[in-house]
Order: C-alpha cells, then structure tokens, then sequence
C-alpha cells in the first residue's frame, strides 16, 4: 500500500523531537517536506525529506497527504482551517486552538470535507499515565476518592525572544502542560460538571502564566473523585507525578515519561526497551488485594508515542476509530477557557 506523504510544517523543537522521530521510523509514512525558513537542519537525519522554507508550500503540493501544524499556538487555526481547505489530512499540535469557537469552525470544516483533523496528545502513551489507567481500571485502589496529576519543571529564568514566553503568539503553561494534564484527566474521568482554578505568573519579571492547579468538579465517570492538576515552573524539588488514593489503598508515581528526555539526547524511538523504566523508577502502591496487604513496586507500562501515528495510518488505511480525533479534544479548550474565567472572577465555573 502506498506510503503516507506527510509534510511538517516546523522543524523547531517540536518537530525534531516529537514527530519527525515517530514519522520516520514508522514504514507506513514518507516525511515527504519540511518547513524550514532559513535553516537546513533536518537535512543531517532526513536527507531524504525535500526542505521548503513556507507553509504554503505544504498546502499546494499535490502527493502531500497529511500536514502535521506544530507551529506556534496562534497560528494553529488559520494554518489548519488553509489545509483543509486545500484537501489536507491535519494533525495539529496541542493545544488545538486557542478558542473554543475556532475548534468548533475547524471540527465542522473538516467533517463538511470528509477529512481527518487530530490533535497530538502524544502523552496518552507515556508510561506513568498508561499505569495509571492500568491501577484504576482493575480496581486495585478499591473505590477512587482521590486523583492528583502534578507536572513539575524548574525554569527560573525568563527565556528570551521566544513567543512561549512573551505571549504574543499564545503560550503559558496552562494552554502548554495544561493540555495534556486536562486531556489525560478527561479520558478517565471525563468532563467536570464545574472548574475551579488558580492561575498565576510567579517568576520574577513574567509575562505569561506559569503555574496553574485546577480542580475537577464532580467529573462524569466518577462525580465523588476529588481531582487536582497543578503544574509549575518554580518545582526545584519534584512533588509525585500521580497520587491516587482509594478505600482499600493508595499509588504514589515520581518522575517523569522518559521519552522526551531520551529524545533531547537525539535517541531514536526504534531502539530496544524504548519507554521502559527500571525498578526504581517506578512507582509505589500500597493497598490491600483479597484481602492481604500489598505494599511494592508496582511495573510501568512501557510508553510509546509511536502510538499515536500508528493509529493515524490504521484510521486512514484500515478504517479503525481515530483515537485523536478533535471533536472529543475540543473539551479540553472548553476547560482551559473556563480555568481562565475561575481565575479572573475568582469563582467555580459551571460548564454547559
């Protein structure tokens, strides 16, 4: 069967570690062009992907397939609405848009044109999530009272000239890491009935947020779970990643996926164990099973965000559900804009 054609419409961080990687290895996919303005980087590792130095490049070329948008968050909505509009598959980089208005225009584009919009919520395949789902799912920690996802970073410094940081093409950690601690949260939980956040900017001389803790108010799936997702930039010393807690028992997790990390390194995710951790990386559970006290390790789940462009090829040549799809990601946007709504009148948010 033919190869997917897929042109990357950025070659900054984003698209060296968290797609050309995955794209190149998988023997369905061609990483057919890459946008670069100035620069020739990925000529080194991709010698075989034609450079082009616009995105309209991208959208005008017949044999391309499918467009990955990893550009700068406010850009996402016109790039994606320009490629569907030229009969363009589109993976967009989270978060999805910046507006819920904006997802809802792409979402009904892309249906109309009978196209494939996702949005890359790559850490639904990081390990520690995957166990996570793992514990819950098989009921270890009994009847689930609490649920705490926290990201800790320490970058105490502002990084100069960079749109993350001046807010001028989108950024803050709340639309950044917010998107992935909000989308995880979702597909265990689903939708909150009500938000209620804290958001702030605490590093000296910020402009954009950079710490965020947003509680989950009676979730769908599971309305007496108390859920808490705090990120920060000003976490030298980590709390847990996860911290679940049950009636018969409770799971401890520190430390982070390990694949970005191997990525920054310029490892390639086909090498042997990619996204396994060792014993001592995993997590801690403590709780009770028939009734005898369990009190170890328990295994991670490998992680895997090769996953999320298998999936791409086995929805567009087999017909398999889309795992990504927009439509369902859209809560996400929805949630983030009812954080910033919490924070600015100081009160729970109820969500329609």
């Amino acid at each position: 069967m033919e190869k997917i054609k897929i042109g990357l419409a950025a070659y900054g961080m984003s698209g060296q570690v968290f797609h050309a990687p995955f794209i190149s290895i998988n023997p369905h996919f061609e990483l057919y062009k890459i946008v670069e303005r100035s620069k020739e980087l990925s000529k080194e590792r991709y010698p075989e992907a034609t450079i082009v130095r616009n995105f309209e490049e991208l959208v005008e070329d017949p044999d391309i397939e499918v467009i990955v948008i990893n550009t700068p968050d406010s850009t996402h909505y016109d790039y994606a609405r320009m490629a569907l509009e030229a009969d363009k598959n589109v993976i967009v980089e989270k978060p999805f848009t910046s507006t819920t208005e904006q997802g809802e225009e792409l979402i009904s584009l892309a249906a109309e044109k009978g196209l494939m919009l996702s949005v890359y919520q790559n850490r639904r395949w990081d390990a520690d999530y995957q166990t996570v789902r793992e514990i819950i799912s098989e009921g270890l920690l009994g009847r689930l009272v609490e649920y705490e996802s926290t990201f800790a970073r320490y970058r105490n410094f502002i990084k100069p000239n960079t749109w993350k940081e001046t807010g001028k093409s989108g950024g803050g950690l709340t639309y950044n890491l917010g998107s992935h601690l909000i989308d995880q949260t979702v597909q265990l939980f689903g939708m909150p009935e009500a938000i209620f956040a804290d958001i702030a900017t605490l590093r000296t001389n910020g402009v954009v947020d950079d710490y965020f803790m947003i509680h989950f108010l009676r979730p769908k799936f599971a309305p007496e779970v108390k859920v808490t997702l705090k990120a920060s930039y000003l976490m030298r010393e980590a709390e847990p990643r996860f911290t679940l807690h049950g009636t018969l028992g409770s799971y401890v997790k520190y430390g982070v996926d390990k694949q970005e990390a191997a990525l920054l390194r310029g490892e390639m995710p086909n090498q042997p164990r990619w996204g396994e951790e060792s014993e001592q990386e995993w997590g801690l559970i403590h709780t009770e099973i028939n009734g005898t006290e369990i009190h170890r390790k328990y295994p991670s789940i490998a992680g895997n965000y090769g996953g999320f462009y298998q999936n791409i090829y086995e929805y567009l040549r087999e017909g398999k559900p889309l795992l990504t799809g927009a439509k369902n990601i859209l809560d996400v946007i929805r949630i983030i804009e009812a954080a910033y709504q919490s924070q600015r009148e100081g009160k729970i948010i109820e969500l329609k």
